[in-house]
C-alpha cells in the first residue's frame, strides 16, 4: 500500500514537472523571445563570452558549492513562476541538473539547451565579449551606467591622487 501511494505520488510529481530538452541553436538564440538564462561560473563568462541578450545568473560558484535559495531570489527577478525559460551552461551537464532542480523541485517552466555554449561556439556563433554590469540583472540600465561611471570616477580620482604625488615628490628632489 505504501509502495503504492509513493509510486503515485512520484508520478504526479512527474506530471507537475515542465522540463524540456532542446538542442541549442542559433536560430533559437536569435530568434526566440524566451528568457535565456546562463549558469555558468563568472570566469567562463570573462574567458568565453556570452550569449548577448542571456540573463548571467551563476548557479555554482568557484568553489563548486551554491545556494539554491540565492539563486532562485536572482531567477524570481528576471522570470515569472509560469514563464517558461531557457537554462544555458558550457556543455548541458549543469543546466540539466539545474533545469531538474527548478523544474521538478519547484515547478517553473524549464527549457535545458543541449549542447551549450560549447555546442553555439562549434556551429560558428558570435558571443559577445562579457559585461560585469550583466551580474546585476536587478539594476536597470540606467542605474548600471551610474554604478559604471562611480567606477570611473573612482579610477580617474585615484589617478589624480597618483599625479599629486609624483608631482610633490618632483617638486621635493628639485629643491
Amino acid at each position: 500500500m505504501k509502495k503504492t501511494i509513493f509510486s503515485l505520488l512520484l508520478l504526479g510529481m512527474g506530471l507537475m514537472a515542465e522540463v524540456t530538452n532542446m538542442e541549442v541553436s542559433a536560430k533559437f538564440i536569435e530568434e526566440n523571445s524566451t528568457k535565456i538564462i546562463d549558469i555558468r561560473t563568472e570566469d567562463e563568462w570573462k574567458n568565453i563570452g556570452v550569449i548577448p541578450k542571456a540573463h548571467l545568473i551563476t548557479f555554482f560558484g568557484k568553489d563548486k558549492k551554491f545556494s539554491g535559495e540565492l539563486f532562485l531570489q536572482e531567477l524570481n527577478r528576471v522570470v515569472e513562476k509560469d514563464e517558461p525559460f531557457a537554462i544555458i551552461s558550457n556543455s548541458s551537464s549543469r543546466s540539466k541538473l539545474v533545469s531538474n532542480f527548478l523544474g521538478k523541485k519547484h515547478d517553473y517552466k524549464v527549457i535545458n539547451l543541449l549542447g551549450g555554449i560549447s555546442k553555439l561556439l562549434k556551429e560558428g556563433y558570435e558571443i559577445a565579449k562579457y559585461n560585469a554590469c550583466k551580474l546585476k540583472p536587478e539594476l536597470s540600465t540606467e542605474e548600471n551606467t551610474k554604478e559604471e561611471i562611480k567606477k570611473e570616477e573612482l579610477k580617474q580620482a585615484e589617478l589624480n591622487k597618483v599625479d599629486e604625488i609624483e608631482a610633490k615628490e618632483s617638486n621635493a628632489t628639485k629643491a
